[in-house]
């Protein structure tokens, strides 16, 4: 059973930050204005969500990692319904790249296409990012009203 708190000592996630986005200055660009949650499993992190209040009824999910060993057994899809639940009647946003099986996840969990960012990968990141095989170029804004 997963347990989920809202962390204050955000740069003791880092390592696992990193997970969901692998670039350090970025998270920084983010981090301090996130409310960072943790999940745990008998007293260990396995994951952390960093969401945003970008104003109007929207917040962004900036980063959602979990810890490899613990992936595919409900663990981010809890992280999503948690952080929904913190903000019932808005609009949840979250950016992604071109991932078949990471946009599929997140549409499994009632997220739908937004809009894309052209080149932001390629345009934020000193080297390519490279997921499961595809070198992401794109940002793709997935929503879900709650």
């Amino acid at each position: 059973m997963i347990s989920i708190v809202n962390e204050c000592d955000k740069e003791g996630y880092m390592p696992l930050l990193l997970v969901g986005d692998e670039s350090e200055p970025m998270i920084r660009r983010y981090i301090d204005r996130s409310e960072l949650y943790a999940g745990f499993i008998d007293n260990r992190v396995v994951a952390v969500c960093a969401v945003t209040c970008e104003g109007d009824g929207r917040y962004e999910v900036k980063n959602l990692a979990v810890e490899a060993v613990f992936r595919r057994k409900g663990i981010g899809r809890a992280m999503l319904e948690y952080v929904e639940t913190l903000h019932p009647g808005s609009v949840i946003l979250l950016g992604t790249g071109e991932n078949p099986a990471t946009l599929g996840f997140y549409m499994k969990s009632g997220y739908e296409y937004s809009h894309t960012v052209a080149d932001f990968f390629v345009d934020n990141y000193p080297y390519p990012i490279i997921e499961n095989g595809v070198v992401l170029r794109d940002m793709i804004y997935l929503s879900k009203h709650t």
